[in-house]
C-alpha cells in the first residue's frame, strides 16, 4: 500500500472563525481516537484536493502535525453542498499493534467475456467488504476481475475473493459481488416463451380414459 503523508499545523481557531481559515486556503480537520485527546489541525486545501481522491476508507494516512506523526484513517469528509470543495476532514488515529475493523472498497475491473459474446449485462451487488486486521495488513481495496464471468449466469461472491490470511472477513460470505445476466428485454421474452409454451396432448391411450 502506498504511504500517504499529509503535512498539517495545529490550530486553536474553531467555531465561526474557521471560515476565515478556509478563505486563506486552509482545510480545517481534526484527529481523534480511543484514549487520545483530539487535536484540531489545518491542512493545505490545494494539496488536499489533489491527494484525497487517492485515499480510500481503508488507506492508512500519516498526518505530520508540526513534526509529530499520527497514523490515521479518514473517517469523514465534509464538502460544500454546491461547490463540492472540501470543508472539513475527520481523521481517526490507530494503533499499529491493535486490530481494527474497517470497510474496504471492492473495485471491479476488466471485461466479462459474457458481455462481449452473449450481450450480457453485469449486475453489481456488494460494494464494500467489512474486515478486521492489524492496520498494516489492511487492504487499500479489493480488486475483482470481471474476466471470470465467461457465461450468462456466472457470478462472484464474497467467498470467491482472494483475501490475505491476515485479514478476517466480517461480511457474509454469501453476499453477491457481481453476476452476468441477459438484458431485461431478452429475459422477459424468454419468460414469456416459457409461459405460453403449447401443451403436448398424448394420443392413443388418452382416448381410452373417457
Amino acid at each position: 500500500m502506498e504511504e500517504i503523508v499529509l503535512k498539517a499545523e495545529a490550530r486553536t481557531i474553531k467555531g465561526k472563525q474557521v471560515s476565515a481559515l478556509r478563505r486563506e486556503g486552509k482545510l480545517p480537520a481534526v484527529i481523534y481516537g480511543r484514549g487520545f485527546t483530539p487535536v484540531m489541525i489545518t491542512l493545505d486545501l490545494r494539496d488536499s484536493t489533489r491527494i484525497f481522491p487517492r485515499i480510500t476508507s481503508s488507506h492508512l494516512v500519516v498526518v505530520d502535525v508540526d513534526g509529530e506523526k499520527h497514523t490515521t484513517l479518514v473517517r469523514e469528509r465534509q464538502r460544500h453542498p454546491v461547490s463540492g470543495i472540501l470543508q472539513h476532514v475527520d481523521f481517526m488515529e490507530v494503533s499499529l499493534t491493535e486490530k481494527l475493523r474497517a470497510s474496504v472498497v471492492i473495485e471491479l475491473t476488466g471485461d466479462s467475456p459474457a458481455v462481449r459474446t452473449y450481450n450480457g449485462v453485469i449486475v453489481t451487488g456488494q460494494e464494500n467488504l467489512e474486515v478486521e486486521c492489524l492496520p498494516r495488513d489492511l487492504p487499500e481495496k479489493i480488486v475483482v476481475d470481471l474476466g471470470r464471468l465467461k457465461n450468462i449466469g456466472d457470478s462472484i461472491y464474497i467467498r470467491d475473493l482472494e483475501i490475505s490470511p491476515n485479514v478476517a472477513v466480517l461480511s457474509s460470505l454469501d453476499e453477491m459481488v457481481a453476476l452476468v445476466t441477459l438484458p431485461a428485454s431478452e429475459g422477459k421474452l424468454a419468460g414469456e416463451g416459457a409461459a405460453f409454451e403449447p401443451e403436448v396432448i398424448e394420443k392413443g391411450k388418452k382416448d381410452e380414459d373417457f
